[in-house]
């Protein structure tokens, strides 16, 4: 399953946006350390669904479809929230930094609002600077790739291979042989020694592999606070190269919790919600989700709760939706159910990739995938297409 990380400084929002995405119950508070230990729970991805274009009726069995829309799992992890030094082990530094590593992506949550100081500690609402806030976050997670690099430079430098020797030290916090390439080639590094690596050119290559093997969106939290709206138009002019998502997470959190209880018709994303029964509800939640429609989705569409998570998702680490069946003709599994899995698979990945991920034993097998739109035979080496619905056939069952 897809993992992403929280990361962020303290009274962020980052458990409010968690507990939103997961309809989870972890602690909320106004002062530091609240999380002092990792939450996890099931988010959800959310893309347009094959069964309407086939005119069927799906039964989904790894993930969910409503209203027309697949709803497939992913793993939320709210961090501990960081503070300068934290490479240094200062605060929860090391449990941070040491969780943030197993993430395929971050959601960088920063206060929009300006309602917390430089070391994550509530104040007047647009006192606090949430472009430097990023800024110390960022150079926090490079001084701690850069501590690792240094560490490990003189085994790296002996190396007969360099590009394979700095994969196998980044390799436990995430880090791909393509990674590495790419960071000497945005550098200039390519065909250089190790050893000629100046001090700006090891920080440098770090700042690369970091964006590269950790892609990182920003969500500008509270944006519905009344100081968010020139700090929104800072941060997206400051952080040009990065995705700025604007996000109110209470706002998400009280749709979903109203939803859960049956009060609104709300799907997680949506630019609207319709209430149930206006006379079940209580002044104060009228009041509540009159200003959600008026103040988040009458000006930014979206609570970009969801938004960010799809981003996230799709676009950063280019996730195609693929749906795997057993019988072509009925689409469906060998117990009848049609289009029961949807998989998430990287761009690049082949028709084998999937079948190693659906079933080692098919992979063994594996003699080549029915596309079901045309019913042409793939190879084994096909690079799937987001949507593609496919037939694995291969001369071993799946047990």
């Amino acid at each position: 399953m897809i993992k992403i990380g929280l990361i962020g400084k303290t009274n962020t929002g980052k458990t409010t946006f968690f507990n939103s995405a997961t309809l989870a119950s972890a602690e909320i508070s106004n002062y530091p350390f609240t999380t002092k230990q990792p939450s996890v729970g099931n988010a959800t991805a959310i893309t347009l669904c094959v069964h309407k274009e086939f005119g069927v009726q799906d039964h989904p069995k790894n993930s969910r479809c409503i209203d027309g829309w697949r709803f497939i799992p992913v793993e939320l992890v709210d961090l501990p929230g960081l503070i300068k030094g934290a490479w240094e082990g200062k605060g929860l530094g090391n449990q941070f930094l040491s969780i943030a590593a197993q993430s395929d992506a971050l959601l960088h949550i920063v206060d929009a609002s300006g309602s917390i100081d430089a070391s994550g500690r509530i104040a007047e609402p647009g006192s606090g600077d949430p472009v430097a806030d990023v800024g110390d976050i960022e150079e926090e997670m490079v001084m701690w790739y850069l501590k690792l690099f240094e560490a490990n430079r003189d085994k790296m430098s002996r190396a007969a291979d360099m590009v394979e020797a700095i994969t196998e030290v980044f390799r436990g916090i995430g880090v791909r042989e393509d990674h590495v390439k790419l960071a000497l080639a945005q550098n200039n590094l390519v065909g250089i020694l190790l050893d000629d690596f100046g001090p700006e050119q090891s920080k440098d290559f770090c700042w690369s592999l970091r964006d590269i093997s950790k892609p990182t969106l920003i969500v500008a939290n509270k944006v519905d606070l009344s100081s968010s709206t020139d700090n929104f138009k800072r941060l997206r002019e400051e952080y040009k190269d990065m995705i700025v998502v604007p996000s109110s997470a209470d706002a998400e959190l009280t749709l979903r919790r109203a939803e859960h209880k049956g009060l609104i018709k709300y799907v997680p994303g949506d630019e609207r919600f319709e209430i149930n029964d206006p006379a079940s509800l209580n002044d104060k939640q009228k009041w509540a989700l009159n200003l959600i429609r008026k103040d988040i989705l009458g000006e930014y569409m979206r609570t970009g709760v969801q938004f960010a998570i799809n981003v996230a998702v799709f676009k950063l680490l280019k996730m195609n939706a693929v749906y795997p069946v057993a019988d072509a003709k009925k689409m469906a599994d060998k117990h009848g159910n049609v289009l029961p899995d949807v998989y998430l698979m990287r761009s690049g990945s082949t028709v084998e990739d999937l079948a190693r991920e659906v079933h080692s034993e098919l992979a063994k097998g594996l003699l080549y995938a029915v596309d079901i739109r045309d019913g042409l035979h793939l190879p084994s080496d096909y690079h799937l297409k987001d949507r593609d619905v496919l037939s694995i056939v291969s001369a071993k069952k799946k047990k």
